[in-house]
């Protein structure tokens, strides 16, 4: 019998020291008797045998099992039905038959096997619990043990298992001792036959990013964001950051009061005799203006970008061109690795004798300027909702329709469309005049087309006073008319007038002529010629008038 006790304290000491679950533990040790088993039966893999554990209990119960069949073809795998029911008279042909098997019936070598087995699932399900384990450290920074160096590299213990940090991944000039705390930055993670495989590093860029976030608690919590990071180890490395409150100085909060926050995180990048610069770079959108910033401290007089291509030129003051390239080109190369842009760095002298075209940083600040300014009154427009006036009616193009005297003819109005329904047209009535008989001729109904659907940008109240206006101006032509018709009768004292007309109800111009106080200087041909040059005149003149009686009686039809 296992002590309890005993058994489940070791099983908390492997769950603690290996971070093996107890339930991977338990599984590893079924498989481990269970197959140690079947060896000692000398079946391998065909004995039908189960292992069950009580980690609560502390007991470990084996039974080796057999289908009960009428005939026996194999005797690791079946029993015959009466074999079976000496043990259990309810057994029945298809049913399973099991016997109890101690742990203590296990030989020595079976014993041996478990052991065996139970190591190597062990060291399994610690290699699956330590891969993911460092899977989500993936980007994060560890901290570890040195407990070995050499001329390649230097294995350092993490807790659970120990890492291997190659010499190219070092900081340049750096040297360990044994039993040195360092830090390190945790680039993949692996999971192999041999394990899960831990890269680290200090010379990537993430560990710089790291230091950062644990120095400066304005890029912790975000308030100061890192927007990118070139770096060569041991030389040189530039910082791109930005401010999301106007109130913070992004730099400033990066260098700290006398620059005390800058030198805390340089002191850990490396203990060799030249120590890593580190520039703050000032991230501006505009490419021109985050060039010149990149290639700080060489003053930038300009830039000049090529169109289409992820190239630009770059102008310094005369004298200044191996201070923007550095030591060794080192800061052009980071330049070129933070912007993303390959920088040809010219002189001025020699700018202009190449007739380079280069903007100042002040051009470009305009210019950027403008186009935010262009951009955000194109998105207010864009923002506004469409209307329907906003939707340009499409031109229609309609049919002369000849339109003849005196026909009622009703008008179409649409507001802003609307299915115009075909108009009857009255017959025609001509009249004739002839003393004393007067003869009415009825034409045929004239065919009038109507299109189904006219468009018209114009309200029905503009319609409406449109309508009202040429009633009176035909009101106003009619009394004209009729005065004239008057006047003709009264001066040349004819019996008939030219022409019929209402009579207006107050004279609106001055009072008649007597005649009587003219001399008569034309004869009755010519006045004869000039009613009739006058008459066609008139005509001609309200030829495009409306019956407007036909418009109000089509509104009261359609009311």
């Amino acid at each position: 019998m296992i002590n309890t006790k005993e058994f489940i304290k070791a099983l908390d000491e492997l769950e603690a020291t290996r971070g093996i679950s107890k339930d991977s533990i338990l599984a590893a040790l079924k498989e481990a008797l269970e197959k140690a088993y079947r060896k000692q039966l000398g079946a391998d893999e065909d004995a039908l045998v189960r292992a069950d554990i009580d980690s609560i209990k502390g007991t470990i119960e084996m039974y080796h099992m057999k289908n009960v069949v009428e005939e026996v073809q194999d005797d690791f795998l079946e029993i015959s039905l009466e074999d079976a029911q000496k043990s259990d008279k309810s057994l029945k042909v298809g049913d399973v038959w099991q016997e109890a098997v101690s742990t203590d019936e296990l030989s020595k070598l079976a014993a041996m096997n478990v052991k065996s087995v139970l190591r190597q699932k062990m060291s399994e399900a610690e290699k699956a619990a330590l891969y993911d384990a460092y899977q989500d450290k993936i980007g994060e920074m560890i901290t570890g043990t040195v407990e070995k160096v050499d001329e390649r590299s230097t294995i350092v213990n993490i807790g659970r298992t120990s890492v291997y940090l190659p010499n190219s991944q070092k900081i340049p000039g750096e040297v360990f001792s044994l039993g040195q705390t360092i830090k390190l930055y945790v680039m993949d993670v692996v999971s192999t036959t041999k394990g899960a495989q831990i890269a680290v590093s200090r010379a990537d860029a993430g560990f710089l990013r790291r230091l950062f976030e644990e120095e400066i608690h304005e890029i912790y919590d975000g308030t100061v964001v890192i927007k990118d990071i070139a770096r060569e180890a041991g030389e040189r490395s530039k910082v791109a950051v930005f401010s999301t409150d106007e109130n913070v100085d992004a730099s400033g909060s990066c260098i700290g009061p006398n620059g005390s926050r800058i030198q805390k995180i340089v002191a850990q990048l490396g203990n060799g005799k030249d120590k890593e610069k580190i520039d703050i770079i000032a991230y501006n959108p505009v490419i021109g203006l985050y060039i010149i910033e990149a290639l700080k401290p060489a003053s930038v007089l300009g830039v000049a970008l090529k169109d289409g291509e992820k190239s630009a030129t770059a102008v310094v003051a005369n004298g200044q061109l191996s201070l923007a390239i550095g030591k060794r080109g080192v800061n052009a190369r980071l330049a070129v690795k933070l912007t993303g842009y390959n920088i040809d760095i010219k002189e001025q002298d020699e700018a202009m004798r190449l007739g380079i075209l280069f903007k100042t940083p002040d051009e470009i600040r305009a210019e950027a300027a403008e186009k935010a300014r262009r951009d955000a009154e194109q998105a207010a427009i864009d923002a506004i909702p469409a209307t329907p006036k906003d939707e340009i009616p499409e031109p229609v193009i309609e049919k002369p329709v000849e339109v003849v005297p005196e026909a009622v003819v009703a008008p179409v109005v649409e507001t802003p469309v609307v299915e115009a329904k075909p108009v009857e047209v009255k017959p025609e009535v001509v009249v004739e005049e002839k003393k004393p008989e007067v003869k009415v001729e009825v034409k045929p109904e004239p065919k009038v087309e109507v299109r189904p659907t006219v468009r018209t940008t114009k309200t029905l109240e503009a319609l409406e006073k449109q309508l009202e206006e040429e009633k009176e101006r035909a009101k106003r032509n009619a009394e004209r008319e009729a005065y004239r018709a008057e006047s003709r009768k009264k001066f040349y004292k004819r019996d008939e007038p030219k022409f019929e007309a209402p009579k207006p109800a107050a004279p609106t111009s001055s009072a008649p002529v007597d005649p009587s106080n003219f001399m008569k200087i034309y004869t009755e041909e010519e006045l004869k010629a000039f009613e009739a040059e006058e008459a066609a005149a008139n005509a001609k003149e309200n030829e495009d008038d409306v019956d407007y009686d036909s418009f109000d009686k089509y509104y009261e039809d359609e009311k």
